[in-house]
């Protein structure tokens, strides 16, 4: 029985030997496959560095081409031959970092720990090569602008402005679905930058703008970032959005590492250059610039995720520097575009920086790369460092701040156990923020002893023109306006007509005549009034298919065209001849009326002056076929109106005329025309003056136009609707003569 155990125990043994070597084996080969594919990711990246050398090479003979055609002509291309010559330089120093990327290639592999530390590995930092050897901008930079925002892309034209720039840093403007150009002011000047349609368009027209600021929604902004990655003359993405899924973000990261690419974000404020270059709302309004002095370069370079707490780092190294040099917001969210480190290792290698500031958060390990490479001796300029999130120990559960990043998830992602960290690799990190600015300083002061800084000469920033709503809001300047209106304001919650709001005119049940009286006359008239009027654009709704201006709509919609042309070509056949003698019935009735002249007075006076009597006479209207129309409007107004003077008047007028020819009836318009003049006179609501002005101006009018449009639209759909061809009028309807 011993014998069979031991037996056992043995085979046991073999087989877990057996197994662990197969696993070996399967370890070594998968090493083999992952270091095979290191080293094909290498060599592209490489391959990719050398292209990006050669691209330089090829921008840098054409610019220098054009430089020297340039040198024999007039002083008029000055401004050309600056920007050429900044553009070349720019050129030659990036082809200076690129090529120290390519030698400085070697290094041991770094793996990722177990717990899955961000400590960047060779083929990483190959595919970050621009972003590890130098700046991303300069005072040449131009952008591409996506979801154009008025205010953030005048904030930058501003900057450009105040820090001397010789052309603005917006190139054009993306807006899906049009195109055009925007006015924006460039110092005192009002410039036209266009407006593309697409990514596509905008790159192949500006070759020479390689950031994108993407001010597009949460729901697009990847779509549209990775559209712009995947233009060639795209260096730099900055995704201002929050809320852009993680999966889309990490595609984006992925993406541009693979292609030598920078994304600064998403949920990002921007970044900026102090004197050359920023990033839409980037340090807030220009008084902030000013304050921060950031319209020239300082000797610090600045890093943190929030964009906010960058506008105040700003102002406290002012304080205490000669102020920024560069600074980046790279975002709040667990995944960014680009890390603190990236950034950091970017600072070391920019000559003109001397010191580095940090402001990390808890949450993530972002962190700890930076703690890789101060360890490893990559940093070799001073950095002071802060993590904020100290007071998340207070609280007795996990607390999610601002940004989403900023949740600790164990110890090592805690404020405190980052600020060790960084301390134990070598960076400056004070007992707490308050004492971030002392620590700054004394860095910095420390530099200019040794005589590492020169001191920065102060020059004083150009004046930005303030803007005109803005000066007169502060009162410092008063304009005339353009328009007056009396009728509506839209300036509040709601619409008001004639002070009355849109809310009460529906709880009080008003009607349409109720809305004319306010626009028109600009008070509550009567209802006994209102209900003229919508009875007057009752009746005067349409006459049928035959008269003046529903023939010409019919015709014009018949013709193919839309309703607004087709009803203005009925509306442009109302005059004296057709529904427009309203007002001049009311204007002669009236002055006949109130000179007290007989029936025979008033019409053999207008027959001597050779003038037709208005609102008498009717084409197919007579005695014994009287206007049913006119007999209505006569019933309404005996049965409601204080006096209807002038409407007997009228009827005594059409007695006189009906004597002499059977088909010289009261019509429509003289009918409303006289009846109109009853309205105003009897309801006590208007001066004599004021009657006067209404029949001047043209008001009566009006309650045609306004009731005749209602038939005109009609006939428009009613011609659309049966699908009429093209009018021709017949050949036998119409008498050809010499």
């Amino acid at each position: 029985m011993a014998n069979a155990e031991k037996t056992s125990s043995g085979s046991d043994i073999d087989e877990k030997k057996r197994k662990r070597k197969l696993s070996n084996r399967e370890s070594a080969r998968r090493s083999r496959l992952k270091k095979q594919k290191m080293m094909e990711d290498t060599i592209h990246e490489i391959s990719t560095l050398e292209r990006r050398i050669k691209e330089y090479s090829e921008r840098c003979k054409v610019a220098r081409r054009r430089l020297d055609s340039l040198e024999s002509e007039n002083a008029g291309l000055r401004s050309e031959k600056t920007w050429l010559s900044s553009y070349v330089r720019d050129l030659e120093n990036m082809m200076a970092t690129t090529s120290l990327t390519l030698t400085q290639s070697g290094g041991d592999e770094q793996e990722a720990n177990a717990d899955g530390d961000c400590r960047r590995r060779p083929w990483q930092q190959y595919a970050l090569s621009k972003m590890a050897t130098g700046q991303l901008f300069s005072r040449t930079t131009q952008a591409l602008f996506y979801n154009y925002k008025q205010l953030p892309v005048q904030r930058m034209l501003d900057f450009d402005f105040l820090c001397g720039r010789e052309t603005p840093s917006v190139a054009g403007i993306i807006n899906p679905g049009s195109e055009g150009f925007q006015k924006l002011f460039f110092g005192q000047e009002e410039i036209a930058i266009p407006v593309h349609a697409a990514i596509e368009a905008a790159c192949a027209a500006h070759p020479t703008a390689d950031v994108f600021i993407n001010f597009a929604s949460f729901r697009s902004a990847a779509a549209s970032s990775m559209a712009a990655l995947k233009q060639p003359t795209i260096k730099v993405v900055a995704i201002i959005a929050e809320g852009v899924p993680e999966s889309d973000t990490k595609q984006l990261i992925a993406y541009a590492r693979a292609n030598n690419k920078v994304v600064i974000g998403p949920a990002t404020v921007g970044g900026i250059q102090a004197g050359a270059f920023k990033i839409g709302d980037t340090a807030g309004t220009i008084d902030n610039i000013i304050q921060c002095k950031l319209y020239r370069p300082g000797s610090v370079g600045f890093v943190s995720k929030s964009g906010g707490m960058s506008n105040e780092m700003y102002n406290t190294v002012a304080r205490v520097t000669d102020g920024i040099y560069e600074g980046i917001a790279i975002g709040g969210d667990v995944f960014p575009g680009s890390t603190l480190s990236d950034h950091i290792l970017r600072f070391n290698n920019i000559p003109q920086i001397k010191m580095m500031v940090v402001l990390g958060e808890l949450g993530g390990r972002d962190e700890y790369s930076l703690v890789e490479a101060l360890k490893q001796g990559k940093v070799n300029k001073p950095v002071v460092a802060w993590v904020s999130g100290t007071c998340a120990r207070l609280f007795k559960s996990e607390v999610q701040f601002g940004h989403a990043g900023a949740k600790s998830g164990g110890e090592m992602e805690s404020a405190q156990a980052k600020n060790q960290a960084l301390m134990d690799a070598g960076a400056i990190v004070p007992t707490s923020f308050e004492a971030l600015e002392s620590a700054i300083k004394e860095t910095f002061d420390k530099l200019v002893e040794e005589g590492k800084v020169s001191p920065i000469k102060e020059v004083t920033p150009p004046q930005i023109p303030e803007d005109l709503s803005s000066a007169i809001k502060s009162g410092k300047v008063r304009a005339p306006t353009h328009i007056i209106s009396t009728i509506s304001d839209d300036r509040g919650e709601e619409p008001c007509y004639a002070g009355v709001p849109m809310s009460s005119i529906i709880e009080q049940g008003l009607g349409v005549g109720d809305v004319i009286s306010l626009l028109w006359f600009k008070r509550s008239l009567p209802r006994y009034c209102t209900k003229f009027i919508e009875i007057c654009i009752m009746l005067c709704a349409d006459h049928g298919p035959c008269v003046s201006g529903a023939h010409n709509t019919i015709v014009t919609a018949r013709a193919g065209k839309d309703l607004v042309s087709s009803l203005v070509s009925g509306l442009l056949t109302i005059g004296p001849r057709f529904g427009g003698a309203i007002d001049d019935a009311a204007r002669y009735f009236k002055d006949a009326c109130d000179r007290n002249l007989t029936p025979y007075e008033f019409v053999e006076g207008m027959k001597k002056k050779g003038i037709r009597v208005p609102g008498i006479g009717h084409r197919i209207k007579s005695r014994d076929n009287r206007d049913k129309r006119v007999e209505l409007l006569q019933k309404f107004a005996r049965s409601n109106f204080p006096s209807v003077k002038y409407m007997e008047y009228a009827v005594t007028v059409e007695s006189y005329t009906l004597s002499k020819a059977n088909n010289l009836v009261m019509n429509v318009d003289g009918a409303i025309g006289s009846l109109f003049l009853d309205l105003l006179a009897g309801s006590g609501m208007f001066t004599k003056q004021e009657i006067d002005e209404i029949v001047q101006i043209g008001y009566l009018n009006g309650l045609f136009v306004l009731a005749r449009s209602i038939g005109l639209i009609g006939h428009t759909f009613d011609q659309k609707r049966l699908k009429q061809p093209l009018y021709r009028h017949p050949w036998e309807d119409v008498l050809y003569t010499k």
